[in-house]
């Protein structure tokens, strides 16, 4: 319970320091120098990440980066729980955002800083928004910024994967973007595991697969697209 209170003090804490580069991140903006608000957008969720998973006593094993192209790309991965956006930030070094659920936005101050991110939200309730949100994801992978799917929906929370939603890749094929199959393994164990609101520390792996070109699929491939994601994402926990 210690390390969990400790997490949250640091985590409001963080926030707080946080505000000064909010301030930086709006002259940058109202500047016009675009490219460096992003590079320091980059940099300060990259921090955070780090600092959040090292702050739990976790430790992450990474392997594969060397497979991940130049260029944006579409993260697709697995989802054990909620340190896997910290995990993901801190140890991809690569301007990236989330395919999140809109109920992240709501979230005092953490919502407003992952919408500077470009993260796109998602309405599970509402079709028509969620097809503009696919839209702006586009848009945002064509400006040269990575984005990162969990297809299964939500938190597993436990070592099985769930099933991947209909449509869950249409942002990548539609894009005509590389996909980067990620695997993180025992991340669900720093929290979910261990009853509520209870971090402890755990290894976690995140394993990098092969990219998949879809430039140059065929309609039949594209269709068979989301089980073979599905499969080498899970060949890595079996």
């Amino acid at each position: 319970m210690f390390r969990t209170l400790y997490i949250i003090f640091y985590f409001i804490i963080d926030q707080i320091f946080l505000i000064p580069k909010a301030m930086k991140i709006d002259k940058l903006e109202k500047q016009g120098k675009i490219k460096e608000m992003h590079q320091l957008l980059h940099t300060i969720a990259y921090t955070w990440g780090r600092r959040i998973v090292n702050a739990s006593g976790s430790k992450v094993q990474l392997s594969g980066l060397e497979k991940i192209p130049e260029g944006p790309v579409v993260f697709i991965s697995n989802h054990q729980g909620n340190f896997d956006i910290p995990i993901l930030l801190g140890f991809i070094d690569k301007p990236k955002a989330f395919i999140a659920k809109i109920e992240l936005s709501k979230i005092p101050v953490f919502g407003k800083w992952i919408a500077r991110q470009r993260c796109i939200f998602i309405d599970r309730n509402d079709p028509r928004q969620s097809l503009r949100a696919i839209n702006n994801g586009v848009k945002t992978l064509k400006e040269g910024h990575s984005m990162i799917i969990f297809p299964e929906g939500t938190r597993s929370k436990g070592h099985k994967m769930a099933e991947f939603k209909k449509g869950s890749l249409r942002l990548a094929t539609k894009a005509k973007l590389p996909i980067v199959p990620i695997t993180i393994d025992g991340s669900y164990k720093i929290m979910e595991a261990n009853g509520k609101l209870n971090i402890k520390p755990a290894n976690v792996k995140v394993i990098i697969s092969n990219p998949i070109y879809t430039d140059h699929l065929t309609k039949e491939e594209e269709s068979g697209l989301s089980d073979q994601v599905y499969e080498i994402i899970k060949s890595h926990l079996d």
